[in-house]
């Protein structure tokens, strides 16, 4: 299979991804024309129409949805064909994903730890949330993530290594340290987590196990922008311990929430202790550089302890 072929068949799975030929043009950074083009390339040596338009979206044909699913893993087993041919010269590219909490948190200190072995090994990072990060592993655009555990069963294929827990921790001013956190939840305005990711989901789950109806001030989608605001005096936060960096430069500090208990005076429940999110690696075991996400791996434990 030519280079050639395998760029088309990646931007096919764009088209399909996407539904457009105008919006997979704009990611892959060419124009819709170069895009209609090979797709009538690809088409005419495969000897099927493979996609069909609906307005101005496209969609796949019976013949284009069987290349959807047998593209992915030729782009796959590719991928690393280059390689396997280098056989053990330790050269070449590491495409790594991070939620931006490890980024800003223990990551720095994994890379330099994984440098060091691997002088030769090019890095290149890329930040986003779990769920777009594990879209483009298995679609082989990233070699390794180090991200949130997916709440759904993972394929045989993919591999997962906890690192670590990172229970909820109330955030408030260095002053408030000796009060009782949930007392401060209860009476305190709240800088909130941002639902829409998993760490504020959790938050808020755990607010309503404890009856804790708070005084809502703002919501942000960054635990330390959370923690920037309560530095300023505008609440207390809740949110994932992602580690010192929560306090570092600021007047800060993180109480752990009380084991099976809601503190005196609460109406919740609290049955339970406090909830966890667990953060960990994930990677193929049939990508030509599992070794390296495996030597990732073994630098992160060593870093964390």
């Amino acid at each position: 299979m030519c280079e050639m072929d395998v760029k088309y068949i990646h931007n096919f799975l764009r088209v399909v991804q996407t539904g457009s030929m105008s919006e997979a043009a704009r990611q892959l950074d060419l124009s819709p024309s170069a895009i209609a083009q090979q797709m009538r390339v690809l088409e005419a040596a495969l000897g099927a129409p493979l996609l069909v338009r609906h307005g101005r979206s496209v969609r796949a044909t019976a013949a284009g949805e069987r290349l959807f699913e047998r593209g992915q893993r030729l782009l796959q087993d590719f991928d690393g064909l280059r390689e396997w041919v280098l056989g053990d010269a330790d050269g070449g590219e590491l495409r790594l994903g991070t939620v931006n909490t490890a980024l800003h948190g223990f990551l720095p200190a994994v890379l330099q730890a994984f440098v060091a072995r691997h002088e030769q090994v090019r890095i290149s990072v890329r930040a986003g949330l779990t769920p777009e990060l594990y879209t483009a592993l298995v679609q082989s655009e990233l070699d390794v993530l180090i991200c949130l555990k997916p709440s759904f069963d993972l394929p045989k294929t993919v591999c997962w290594a906890e690192l670590r827990e990172e229970p909820l921790v109330v955030l408030c001013r260095r002053e408030d340290a000796r009060q009782d956190p949930l007392e401060l939840l209860r009476s305190r305005p709240l800088v909130r987590y941002d639902r829409a990711l998993a760490g504020g989901r959790l938050a808020d789950r755990y607010l309503k196990a404890q009856g804790i109806v708070p005084v809502e001030r703002m919501e942000l989608n960054s635990v330390l922008a959370v923690a920037m605001m309560v530095d300023q005096g505008l609440g207390v936060g809740l949110v994932p311990d992602i580690g010192s960096v929560l306090a570092q430069g600021r007047e800060v500090c993180a109480l752990a929430l009380p084991d099976g208990s809601t503190g005196s005076g609460s109406g919740g429940t609290g049955d339970r202790a406090p909830d966890a999110r667990k953060v960990g690696l994930l990677w193929l075991n049939t990508s030509a550089r599992a070794r390296w996400a495996r030597s990732l791996l073994d630098c992160a434990r060593q870093c964390l302890g």
